[in-house]
């Protein structure tokens, strides 16, 4: 693993020049006027005051990503739990805070879930997005709602707003196979209707058997006696559909409705400990959810306005409990969203105030706590000053917020008085030159979800975490490198950070994936440094000949500071490597486009107490993905082959649950 982790330190230096597009056409021509609306344009990634790490749809697809957790495990900072093969539940944590305080928003619209706080990123896919971002701190973002600044970080998905050239429909028909029974047929349909307005219907299906074979070692040191063996109880079914309309009233107002409906099969194959293999276990889940996001963006007034519905239900069976029979737990949720944001700005000074309020309802069959009601209500006050008058502070942007949280619990059995909380914000941003340098401070504070206050922690007092975040960054872009019939350019980013959480919650899987143990640890720290580079290589001898290349190293010393009287004290928390990184190579060529992905992750520690028993291995993931577009009259055909964990590395993410070893994908997307 060090040399790895060498060799991506080496590459960071060896990147000196590369990219960005020019036109190098000699010859001029005139064209005829037109209109340029901009849709989905991604977030600044360079000039930005809190770290943010963007993937767009061209990549996404050149590498072959197909839900979001695989996007998300190639950005620096990031941990990813996933419990092993296609359906297995996976979940982030951003910069060492955990899977709680990292919130993940559709279209700027979060999606909650007051349960258990945790959103499995297996159940989204990514066939309908514009792009995805990450934001450590909040979203650089004039107009965020008050949900969003009261999140560690923001895991954003935009979804993609159809364009229309000559005809005034798209349609993209795909199937996608691949090893261990996995087909995943896709239907993507675009309607102009007049002018200004626009339909999407976007839906997949995918089915996997999930049996891929591992290796099932009987000692910590994997030196002693193994078995070979079949994960076996681990098919899935996922269908998704998801519909959307946008209306451009006007140049300065936008209205985007979208509905989106999920329903889900896992079988839960479980951990393999030595001779044991449960396969007893599925889950069943629903989720529906309707939302609205209206903008007006006027010469000195902006407005936004967020509204969503959502209902969802998770229905978890086991049919080997021998003292009860069968055990089937189920729960519903319903939650009531509604957003307002306000902004006045001017050449120089800014004034935003945002306001959310949610009602967040849970019924359950068990027989205590079975009916929970959770009030929110928060608000932020937001000012950004630009020293654009000042001539040797030219540029400089610097923000502050505040964040109001109120949340109260309404349950029969339980009292609970309001949460309550003010906490503060401040960013820095300087541009010179090439560079810009960065720093925020910002306070955030989490109330525990329900599974935390009331399901599964009998003994146990839980208190709100409270994280401090303090980042100072350094970026660098490069100019337009102009070579002979070629263009290059370059940037990177290099970030140090530090957390401090008091009362953090760690939720410790236990004999399966929806039993949990929470405690909370006291006070953690978090040292962190995130390193990037991206080289941008373009060539106009040949037709869209492009090259992209980026590398990312994250280090984290995450570590238990509650007393050092404890045996756990500075141990590094479960789960969070010291060491990890990401090298991807993307080219564009007339004959083929190829995608080339490396993943690092150092190892790990499955609880509190670092002991050679509870050690997780790291391990190295490697992928390849060719693609080729054919042109079949006014249609095109686009074939694409997948190769994943290209060494057949056997490795673990999670302690017990085994990744697939070496698989295929192949898929064909017909696009008329």
């Amino acid at each position: 693993m060090k040399q790895y982790i060498i060799l991506l330190l080496i590459l960071l230096n060896l990147f000196q020049a590369t990219v960005s597009a020019q036109d190098t056409t000699r010859r001029a021509v005139t064209l005829p006027p037109v209109t340029v609306i901009q849709t989905n344009s991604r977030p600044e990634t360079i000039k930005t005051q809190t770290p943010t790490q963007v993937a767009s749809s061209e990549k996404m697809e050149q590498l072959g990503d197909a839900q979001l957790s695989d996007v998300l495990r190639r950005m620096v900072g990031v941990s990813i739990k996933d419990y092993g093969g296609i359906g297995g539940i996976k979940t982030v944590s951003a910069r060492g805070l955990g899977s709680q305080f990292s919130t993940l928003t559709i279209d700027g619209v979060a999606v909650t879930d007051c349960q258990n706080g945790q959103v499995d990123l297996g159940r989204y896919m990514l066939g309908n997005s514009s792009y995805i971002s990450l934001s450590n701190g909040q979203m650089d973002n004039a107009l965020n709602s008050a949900r969003a600044h009261s999140a560690g970080s923001i895991i954003n998905m935009e979804t993609h707003e159809p364009e229309f050239g000559s005809r005034p429909f798209n349609l993209r028909l795909g199937l996608e196979g691949g090893s261990f029974g996995l087909i995943s047929p896709t239907l993507s349909y675009e309607q102009q209707i007049g002018r200004r307005m626009s339909l999407s219907f976007w839906s997949n299906f995918l089915h996997s058997d999930g049996n891929y074979p591992f290796t099932l070692y009987y000692t910590p040191g994997r030196t002693d006696s193994c078995s070979h063996e079949r994960r076996t109880n681990s098919h899935i079914n996922i269908g998704t559909a998801d519909l959307n309309y946008f209306f451009r009233i006007d140049s300065h107002n936008r209205l985007h409705i979208k509905a989106h409906y999920m329903n889900g099969y896992h079988a839960l194959p479980g951990p393999v400990i030595y001779y044991s293999a449960r396969g007893s276990e599925h889950s069943e889940e629903q989720l529906f959810f309707t939302q609205a996001r209206f903008r007006h963006t006027g010469h000195q007034w902006d407005f936004q306005l967020l509204s969503k519905y959502q209902m969802s239900e998770d229905i978890y069976v086991d049919t080997a409990v021998h003292t009860i029979g069968t055990l089937r737990n189920q729960y519903q949720q319903q939650e009531g969203y509604l957003s307002q944001a306000l902004r006045y700005h001017n050449d120089f000074l800014s004034i935003s105030l945002s306001a959310d309020e949610s009602a967040n309802h849970l019924l359950s069959n068990l027989n205590l706590h079975n009916d929970v009601l959770r009030l929110s209500a928060l608000g932020a006050l937001s000012l950004e000053y630009k020293a654009h008058l000042i001539p040797f502070l030219n540029d400089l942007r610097a923000n502050a917020n505040l964040l109001g949280t109120w949340i109260h619990d309404y349950e029969s059995a339980v009292t609970s008085s309001p949460y309550k909380r003010l906490s503060p914000y401040l960013g820095i941003s300087y541009p010179l030159h090439h560079f810009t340098f960065r720093y925020f401070f910002k306070e955030n504070y989490r109330v525990p979800n329900f599974n935390e206050l009331y399901y599964y922690t009998v003994g146990h007092s839980l208190k709100p975490e409270k994280a401090l975040q303090h980042n100072i960054g350094l970026t660098y872009q490069s100019d337009p490198i102009h070579l002979k019939e070629a263009v290059a350019a370059y940037t990177s980013t290099a970030d140090l950070y530090i957390n401090r959480v008091s009362d953090k919650i760690v939720a410790i899987p236990m004999q399966n994936m929806y039993l949990w143990s929470m405690i909370n640890l006291g006070k953690v720290e978090i040292l962190g440094l995130d390193l990037t580079a991206n080289a941008t290589f373009q060539n106009y001898t040949f037709p869209r000949t492009r090259i992209d290349i980026s590398i990312g190293y994250s280090y984290q010393y995450a570590v238990d500071r509650t007393d050092p009287s404890n045996k756990t004290y500075g141990h590094q928390i479960p789960y969070t490597p010291r060491h990890s990184g990401n090298a991807t190579l993307t080219a564009s060529t007339p004959w083929v486009d190829i995608g080339l992905s490396l993943m690092l992750v150092g190892e790990r520690f499955a609880k509190q107490q670092n002991t050679p028993a509870s050690r997780v291995p790291g391990y190295a993931d490697q992928s390849v993905t060719l693609s080729r577009s054919f042109d079949i009259g006014k249609t095109q055909l686009k074939a694409k082959l997948q190769i994943l964990n290209l060494f057949n590395i056997q490795y673990e993410v999670v302690k017990s649950y085994p990744m697939m070893g070496r698989n295929y994908r192949f898929g064909l997307t017909w696009i008329i």
